[in-house]
C-alpha cells in the first residue's frame, strides 16, 4: 500500500493529476507466473500442533485453510482464535509465524488464504473477502460456538471489525496494525508539504471502509495491538479506533521497537495477548 501511494505520488506531482487508489492496489493476491511458495505449514514446520487442512466452498472457487490444535497430550483449548492475515498474508508462508507466537496461549486457531492467495481459488475484491470472513467464521463457530476469537492484521483488521458488528457471536476481537478507513491510510503516508497539490482518489469499495464505524457497533472485549515504530498504519490512528470502542473490556498496547508486521511475534506481545485470551475465557 505504501509503494503504491508514494509512485502515484510522484506521478500526481510530476502532471498534476489525482492520485486514484483501487482495491487492485490494496489487495495483492498471487499473480500467474509467480514462484509457489518454498515454505509448507504442514507437521514437520509446526510439530508443537495438529493441523488439519480445511476447503470452504464459497461463490466462484474455494477457500484454502488449516485449523491448528494443540498436539496430543496438551489441554484442550477454551479459545479458538479465527485469523485475518494482512495484504501480503499467506498461510504456508506466515502461518507458522502466527502459530509460533500464540502458542504460549493455550489457544486453536484457524487461519484461511483470501481468494487469490496460496491454497485459495477466485478473485478477491473487499465484497468477496467480507462475505468469506463471515463465512469463515461461521463454519468454525458451528464447531466451537461462542470460543471464537476473531485477530485481524493490517488488511486483516477491517474483515476482523466487520465480522465483529456482524457477528454478535464473536468471543473478542484483536485488531493488531490497524487504521481508521482506507482514506486516512493513505493520507498519513503523504509528506504534509505536498497535501496542498495532491488529491486522493478512493474507489467506491475502499471508501466504504470505515473500522471507526465498525467497532462502534461491536462491545465485547477487544485488545489493539500496535507497533510504536508503525509508519504504515500510524499509532495516533490506531487510537482512533480503540477510543470509539464502547467495549467496558478492552486494552490498547503500543510495542516499544515494533513496525507493521512485527507486533505479534515481539516478546512484549506474548504476556498482553495471553492475559487477554484468559480474560476473555473467563468472561
Amino acid at each position: 500500500m505504501k509503494n503504491v501511494v508514494i509512485a502515484g505520488l510522484v506521478l500526481a506531482l510530476s502532471t498534476g493529476c489525482a492520485v486514484q487508489i483501487t482495491e487492485r492496489n490494496v489487495i495483492r493476491p498471487d499473480r500467474p507466473g509467480d514462484p509457489k511458495p518454498e515454505a509448507v505449514l504442514d507437521a514437520a514446520a509446526a510439530p508443537a500442533w495438529r493441523l488439519s487442512a480445511l476447503t470452504l466452498p464459497v461463490a466462484e472457487g474455494e477457500l484454502g485453510g488449516v485449523a491448528a490444535s494443540r498436539a496430543s497430550g496438551a489441554q484442550a483449548a477454551a479459545t479458538t482464535v479465527l485469523y485475518f492475515g494482512g495484504n501480503a498474508f499467506h498461510l504456508d508462508q506466515h502461518g507458522r509465524g502466527v502459530l509460533d507466537a500464540v502458542a504460549p496461549c493455550g489457544v486453536d486457531v484457524v487461519m484461511v488464504d483470501y481468494r487469490g492467495y496460496g491454497r485459495s481459488t477466485g478473485v478477491p475484491t473487499i465484497a468477496a473477502m467480507r462475505a468469506d470472513a463471515l463465512q469463515a467464521f461461521d463454519f468454525v463457530n458451528a464447531r466451537h460456538p461462542g470460543r471464537v476469537v476473531l485477530h485481524g492484521q493490517s488488511l486483516g483488521s477491517f474483515i476482523a471489525a466487520y465480522v465483529a458488528r456482524q457477528r454478535p457471536a464473536a468471543r473478542a476481537l484483536v485488531l493488531e496494525s490497524t487504521t481508521t478507513n482506507a482514506r486516512d491510510w493513505a493520507n498519513a503516508m503523504l509528506p504534509w508539504y505536498v497535501w496542498p497539490f495532491v488529491r486522493l482518489e478512493l474507489s467506491g469499495p475502499l471508501r466504504g471502509i470505515d473500522n471507526v464505524e465498525a467497532v462502534a457497533g461491536y462491545a465485547g472485549p477487544a485488545l489493539v495491538l500496535e507497533g510504536a515504530d508503525d509508519n504504515v498504519t500510524p499509532p495516533r490512528l490506531v487510537a482512533k479506533v480503540y477510543e470509539a470502542m464502547p467495549s467496558p473490556v478492552k486494552r490498547m498496547l503500543v510495542v516499544p521497537g515494533a513496525g507493521h508486521n512485527d507486533v505479534l511475534s515481539n516478546p512484549a506481545t506474548q504476556p498482553a495477548y495471553c492475559a487477554f485470551i484468559r480474560q476473555v475465557a473467563s468472561i
